[in-house]
């Protein structure tokens, strides 16, 4: 009895040289103080209240001080509190911390609880203040991102002109081509029909004529289906002639030098451009600038009429000041 009641006040008063376990918050992470057994003084632990548990909080223990053989964490009751918990839960309720043979009483101070109330009133004030930044600095934003839309659109227009110039000048040469073989098929026509009209009236009769003419429809028809099965189309005689029209564009395309590849990348790269560019103005952009473009035809014509009616009273003053000038 006298033993246990020794090593009862070895304890207390080895308690009372090291100090206690204590526990404050430093920006929102909470700070464990614990008296080192080996080293005899005290360490901060920081520990994250989410991503820490239990367990790596007696871990960083033994790793800080190797003489700590035995390190445990119990309630008040003297429960095992498991190593998974988070710190977080631990903080919620007293605790006891046994280092080896010693126990410390844990009391974590009280933590600030939210009511419904508060929490209402900080996302109303996390609104307000999204609202003004968004009011100050979204303006600015976008206008510093207008112009770097715009800088990079005058640069890929630059660089599409003189494609755009050679692309109409292939156009116009693609329309001609196009045109000339829709009158050659005019004139091929014109020339099938005289033919069959001499050789009905002139040289033989319709009687032997008849036959000629069916097989010559029929080829004609056999034509039109090779067409169908080389090019995947109805011969339709719209399609025939912008089948043409490609066929003869691509074809001095390639002999010019133009590359249509760049040419459609960079279309759709202005394409790109623009849209962005009508989203960051928005809406009511163009009608802000058509405003502004009356205001300042109004200007325009105000001043020149007001530099007109300026001009029309100066002569009349002048031969009044050389009448006045003899007196």
């Amino acid at each position: 009895m006298s033993a246990l009641f020794s090593q009862q006040i070895g304890i207390d008063v080895k308690r009372d040289a090291y100090g206690g376990v204590t526990i404050d918050f430093h920006r929102g992470f909470p700070r464990i103080t614990v008296p080192l057994p080996s080293r005899k003084e005290k360490c901060i632990f920081s520990l994250k209240p989410i991503s820490h548990t239990v367990g790596d909080f007696i871990h960083m223990l033994k790793a800080e001080d190797r003489g700590i053989d035995r390190a445990c964490i119990t309630t008040l009751e003297g429960l095992r509190i498991s190593s998974h918990n988070t710190i977080e839960s631990l903080l919620e309720s007293d605790f006891r911390l046994v280092i080896n043979d010693v126990t410390y009483d844990v009391s974590p101070p009280e933590q600030e609880k939210y009511t419904m109330e508060t929490m209402q009133k900080l996302s109303d004030v996390q609104v307000t203040v999204s609202q003004l930044y968004e009011t100050l600095q979204c303006t600015e934003h976008n206008s510093i991102l207008e112009r770097e839309v715009i800088a990079e659109l005058e640069q890929v227009m630059l660089e599409l002109q003189p494609l755009e110039e050679k692309k109409m000048e292939l156009e116009v040469a693609a329309e001609r081509r196009a045109n000339l073989h829709s009158w050659i098929g005019l004139v091929a026509m014109a020339v099938q029909f005289g033919i069959l009209a001499r050789l009905t009236w002139w040289e033989y009769s319709w009687d032997i004529m008849e036959p000629v003419t069916y097989f010559v429809t029929y080829a004609t028809g056999m034509l039109c289906y090779i067409y169908f099965v080389v090019t995947r189309q109805e011969y339709m005689l719209p399609e025939v002639m912008n089948r043409r029209y490609l066929k003869a564009f691509h074809r001095r395309a390639k002999a010019v030098g133009l590359d249509l590849t760049r040419y459609n990348m960079l279309k759709d790269q202005a394409y790109e451009l623009e849209t962005t560019l009508k989203i960051i103005r928005g809406p009511l952009w163009n009608h802000k600038n058509k405003v502004e473009q009356k205001l300042r035809q109004k200007m325009r014509s105000s001043s020149s009429s007001s530099s007109s009616s300026s001009r029309s009273r100066s002569p009349s003053s002048s031969p009044s000041q050389e009448k006045t000038k003899p007196t």
